[in-house]
């Protein structure tokens, strides 16, 4: 990840600063081995966008050999779930000459896995569980969503229950 990254940097001409989440923040803030080599992150506004990064994540593609759609925003849509006040607990991760890489805060990975759910992502949450510095901002957090009836979050804040149950027990 690294490497393409810093691949990157020296390939665009203009500033950004990307914000990374999913198997990406944990490799990358959370020292987390994972198989993934694909870097799920949206743009902060005010520098390049997404997709004026396309044709050179494409050739960092090329030349590293890796998948083409290695850098993607597909977790971008999940985003509306995160506490308003996530960018203060964000973490750089790389900077470059024009490239700069922040990763979520453990606890915004953490109630983004929580809305995911999946078995896979079992894992990574109780991992994320002993990297959180306030679990109770989870706790509210996905509470404050059921409240306001966001779908999946009671199934959220379930998971966030049970993952709990099981590190206390």
């Amino acid at each position: 990840m690294l490497e393409a990254l810093t691949r990157l940097d020296a390939a665009i001409d203009a500033s950004v600063t990307l914000i990374v989440g999913g198997g990406a923040a944990m490799v990358l803030a959370y020292d987390h081995p994972l198989a993934t080599q694909d870097i799920d992150a949206f743009a902060q506004r005010g520098g390049l966008s997404m997709s004026d990064l396309d044709g050179a994540a494409h050739r960092v593609a090329k030349e590293l050999d890796i998948e083409p759609d290695w850098l993607n925003e597909h977790f971008v849509t999940y985003t509306t779930v995160l506490p308003d006040d996530y960018a203060s607990r964000l973490r750089t991760v790389y900077e470059g000459e024009r490239l700069t890489v922040r990763a979520l805060g453990p606890e915004d990975v953490l109630v983004m896995k929580c809305f995911a759910g999946r078995d896979k992502d079992i894992g990574h949450a109780r991992r994320l569980l002993r990297e959180c510095d306030d679990l109770d901002l989870v706790d509210a957090h996905l509470a404050a969503l059921v409240e306001r009836r966001v779908p999946k979050a009671r199934s959220a804040a379930d998971f966030f229950d049970d993952l709990r149950d099981a590190e206390d027990a």
